[in-house]
């Protein structure tokens, strides 16, 4: 049984949705702390709807946050719970976008994902494991869970898009040519990288430029 995923939205800022962007959010945060992203990219993707989940369980870190799955290191809870969390947070996901294309109507390749560190794990594992092709996935500041399965188990190949900041002492900058020679051993032809030079664990100008050019042409802007 899946877990319904809260979520806020902004809607197309031409009123004519042909494209849906989902953000993921990170460890301890919630969907409204990506949504704000859909201000500065809203002009220049007029016909997307910008959606933001909250991660389905309560984060015992941050009393007001939202966590994909626990990560042990940082609340002391057990591999074993970790692996739990994160198999249930894949269903979880699955629905929501599953969810997400019958509501507004679209294709998989009509919709992108873009997540933020946990939300960039979640992204990464969720998306080349779907049955459909989406138009592409952007992940800032994350890294590639288990890439010793992703060969056997990639079913949809998409462009990826990786941002990282040089600076990040949370999620170490290696995480970034580590996910993406993991993709290409995975036979995904078009993995991107940008390095945010003096920036630590976020979103800097320059990285959300370059995702937003990447997500113009991947959602068909011309």
């Amino acid at each position: 049984m899946t877990r319904a995923l809260q979520a806020g939205r902004r809607a197309a800022l031409s009123g004519d949705t042909r494209s849906v962007v989902v953000f993921l959010h990170g460890y301890g945060a919630n969907g409204a702390d990506l949504l704000g992203l859909a201000d500065p990219l809203a002009e220049h993707l007029p016909d997307t709807m910008f959606i933001a989940p909250d991660a389905p369980e309560a984060c015992a870190g941050a009393p007001m946050g939202y966590q994909w799955f626990p990560i042990p290191w940082i609340d002391g809870s057990s591999e074993e719970d970790a692996n739990i969390g994160m198999i249930a947070a894949v269903d979880d996901l699955n629905a929501f976008l599953d969810g997400v294309m019958v509501d507004e109507d679209i294709l998989p390749e009509q919709l992108l994902v873009l997540g933020f560190s946990q939300g960039t794990m979640m992204a990464l594992h969720v998306a080349p494991r779907r049955e459909d092709a989406i138009a592409a996935v952007v992940g800032f500041s994350g890294r590639l869970l288990n890439p010793d399965l992703l060969p056997d188990e990639t079913v949809s190949k998409m462009p990826i898009l990786l941002v990282h900041g040089d600076q990040d002492d949370v999620v170490p900058v290696q995480s970034l040519p580590e996910a993406a020679q993991a993709l290409q051993d995975a036979g995904f032809k078009d993995v991107f990288a940008h390095i945010m030079k003096g920036t630590a664990h976020g979103i800097a100008p320059d990285g959300l430029s370059v995702a937003l050019a990447f997500m113009r042409d991947r959602l068909g802007y011309s």
